[in-house]
């Protein structure tokens, strides 16, 4: 179901969640939503050589992780510091209380909207996608992505808008974007993030 080409620094963590009910019926409760606050008790905290082993990840196939081609982390720090990181659902939020307390970047897709296989590779030269309901793409040439049958769908910046979760969002795959050069980092990350889902009710399956 899921392959991973040869890279130097990756060290991914890759896992499906079942969850009880459609997402729609599943709404975030308090002690999730707490979670999206910089301040709030964590077992892994965000800092300067984290973001910078991160960006050396993504640099690594020639992409440039900087301005609004920064890695997704980075923008849930901000976000969160100004106040403006606000609930989206409860398999997000979960994902997004990860990335802001670990500094790693976290992937999430509805895996009825996406096709297996999967891969973790990087994307060609000229390969985009578009990410938000506006249409706005990202050019992803360089950077690390999954791909399923049909292209790329999620990377460590932005994910596609073809594979997002909605309402009826009923099984996730995640990807927690870890490197190498942090160790026993994402192993931590993917523990907490299991704990996170299993209260919400999840079966959680890792895959890589």
């Amino acid at each position: 179901m899921l392959t991973l080409d040869p890279h130097p620094l990756l060290e991914a963590v890759v896992f499906t969640a079942r969850l009880p009910a459609p997402l729609g019926e599943l709404p975030s409760p308090g002690w999730l939503t707490a979670l999206l606050r910089p301040d709030a008790p964590a077992p892994l905290q965000a800092d300067d050589a984290v973001r910078g082993e991160v960006r050396d990840l993504l640099r690594h196939g020639g992409y440039k992780p900087t301005g609004r081609g920064k890695p997704a982390s980075e923008y849930l720090v901000r976000a969160a510091g100004e106040g403006a990181l606000s609930s989206i659902n409860a398999a997000v939020d979960a994902c997004n209380a990860v990335s802001l307390h670990s500094g790693l970047p976290v992937s999430v897709v509805d895996l009825a909207r996406a096709r297996a296989p999967y891969r973790l590779g990087l994307a060609p030269a000229g390969a985009r996608y578009v990410f938000n309901a506006s249409g706005q793409d990202i050019d992803l040439g360089g950077l690390l992505c999954l791909f399923d049958a049909e292209g790329p769908c999620a990377n460590a910046v932005k994910d596609a808008q073809r594979t997002k979760t909605d309402a009826a969002t009923r099984e996730t795959l995640s990807v927690l974007w870890g490197t190498h050069t942090l160790p026993g980092r994402a192993e931590a990350a993917f523990a907490w993030y299991r704990q996170l889902l299993e209260r919400l009710g999840a079966d959680v399956t890792r895959l890589g």
